[in-house]
């Protein structure tokens, strides 16, 4: 999600009802909630007495609501700090497992919380790790080469200023090291503070949070495990927030569903697996009322799928963001 929220006071899970709607918790089962996050779908889900819920998030800032969901749903709740790509390490087995669900957002709580980085207001050293990171913001903007800065900046915010950005991060740091607000200065400059209902750094920092955290990756491996973690009938359900998560879910789940033929008049020589099941082929939006009660659920687009075949060949799916794996690549230099 991007980082823009300022003067909300509460949290809300976005797309609550038609996410709960879809994995049909009422008639009991297994879930998994892959973003714990303030424990918003779990919650919910918990509301059934039949119902269990195995949640993980890469945030050790969870654990203070975790205990609490621990106490109240004995036997019934279970959480590992874990990230996307290590769902196979919950060596589950569960015939019952009915739903596996991902809300790529970030919680009020985290983009409040200064010691993050996430908030354009904060006034302490560049960080953006979210849990189980290797390296943090400050790390990335004090030391990587401008290409590297670049190629980070462009792709993963598409911002159109990267060049001149990353250029005047380049002489920033020969005086001194960068911090937040240093950072959003520097933007600021170069976009001469043109104002838009966007702040001008919201492209930036959300490259410099993707890139720390490793989201693409994890996203597509995340993918990949819970194909292989969810029983035949299950359902794979995610929410994002921007174009590059949208367009790899999207991709993920309409590439293994369809078969197209390269003419009307051939038969179809796709011998593609079909994995999935699609009752939406467009993705569910925040209703009006959502949106004006929670004004970041608007960019939120939400997809589901149904596994109906194994598989255990996704070359083609990695292959498909190989350019952005590659940026995420140049954390070695770190």
């Amino acid at each position: 999600m991007n980082a823009i929220i300022k003067s909300e006071k509460k949290h809300f899970p976005v797309l609550l009802n038609e996410l709960i709607n879809i994995i049909s918790p009422l008639y009991g089962g297994t879930f998994i909630d892959c973003t714990f996050g303030n424990g918003g779908y779990s919650q919910e889900i918990l509301k059934h007495q039949s119902n269990k819920v195995i949640s993980i998030d890469r945030d050790e800032s969870v654990l203070k609501i975790v205990n609490k969901f621990e106490a109240k749903y004995k036997n019934r709740f279970y959480f590992k700090q874990l990230k996307f790509s290590q769902l196979n390490k919950l060596n589950l087995k569960p015939t019952d497992l009915k739903g596996i669900i991902f809300d790529l957002g970030y919680s009020l709580n985290q983009i409040q919380d200064k010691s993050k980085g996430l908030s354009f207001n904060s006034d302490s050293k560049l960080n953006m790790r979210m849990g189980l990171n290797e390296f943090s913001a400050h790390e990335v903007i004090n030391k990587l080469e401008y290409e590297d800065l670049y190629k980070i900046i462009k792709f993963f915010g598409d911002e159109q200023k990267a060049k001149f950005i990353s250029r005047k991060i380049i002489v920033k740091r020969q005086s001194q090291k960068i911090n937040t607000q240093d950072l959003v200065k520097i933007i600021d400059d170069v976009k001469k503070y043109r104002y838009t209902r966007i702040h001008n750094s919201t492209k930036t920092f959300q490259a410099i949070r993707i890139f720390v955290n490793n989201e693409i990756s994890e996203l597509i491996y995340g993918l990949i495990e819970s194909f292989k973690l969810i029983p035949l009938g299950g359902i794979i359900a995610v929410v994002t927030f921007h174009s590059i998560e949208d367009k790899i879910v999207k991709f993920f789940f309409k590439n293994y569903s369809e078969r197209k033929n390269l003419s009307r008049y051939l038969p179809n020589l796709n011998n593609k697996k079909i994995l999935f099941t699609l009752k939406n082929k467009k993705p569910i939006l925040p209703s009006s009322k959502e949106i004006k009660i929670n004004p970041p659920s608007r960019s939120a687009k939400l997809r589901y799928a149904i596994k109906i075949k194994d598989n255990d060949d996704f070359k083609d799916f990695v292959e498909k963001f190989k350019i952005y794996l590659d940026i995420e690549n140049i954390r070695k230099k770190l």
